[in-house]
């Protein structure tokens, strides 16, 4: 496993050997064959395999994703490429979750979930298997969370950690809004 600078790891967890934590990650629960990049949280219980979480993320306690099907058929996962699901060729997929999104206590994750950028879920259950940046809501309702809301929250998250959020931050989440319209239905 490696540990990178500032990182903490919560008493008890279980990090299995093939995980990476980022700089600056809080990380929690049971986790194997993940990577965390910079400033992400998973400081409690709950199950995370075989993923990627991205920068400035939080996953709420009792976050659970699974890594792997019921029926061993390898996990399918979105494609951006080609705007569909696609096959990974593995039997093992867990969360791939984008740069400063977030979810909330006792959220559950099926294998093969690809979450975008900025978005905000909470409330227990199971989400779909594939959530547009920007979006925020409950397993039972979605709607798209404005560019001005989701860098509003980046700026308190990050302050917290006396990292600046800057104009190119800004403009960063501004066009990847804009370049994701197209998959937000609201």
């Amino acid at each position: 496993m490696a540990l990178l600078d500032n990182s903490e790891i919560a008493m008890g967890s279980k990090l299995r050997g093939d995980s990476t934590i980022g700089p600056g990650c809080k990380v929690g629960g049971e986790v194997s064959n993940s990577v965390f990049l910079g400033n992400s949280n998973k400081a409690h219980d709950g199950y995370l395999g075989n993923s990627v979480i991205g920068e400035w993320c939080n996953l709420g306690a009792g976050t659970n994703s699974s890594n792997m099907k019921n029926d061993y058929k390898n996990v399918r996962l979105w494609d951006y490429s080609v705007e569909r699901f696609g096959d990974t060729g593995s039997t093992f997929c867990g969360l791939i979750m984008g740069d400063h999104s977030k979810c909330g206590i006792n959220v559950m994750f099926n294998s093969g979930t690809s979450i975008g950028v900025a978005c905000n879920l909470y409330n227990p259950g199971y989400f779909r298997n594939f959530i547009p940046s920007f979006y925020q809501g409950s397993p039972q309702k979605m709607e798209t969370l404005s560019a001005k809301k989701a860098c509003d929250t980046a700026q308190r998250m990050m302050d917290r950690r006396n990292f600046d959020f800057t104009e190119t931050d800004y403009k960063v989440l501004e066009k990847v809004f804009e370049l994701t319209a197209k998959y937000r239905k609201n």
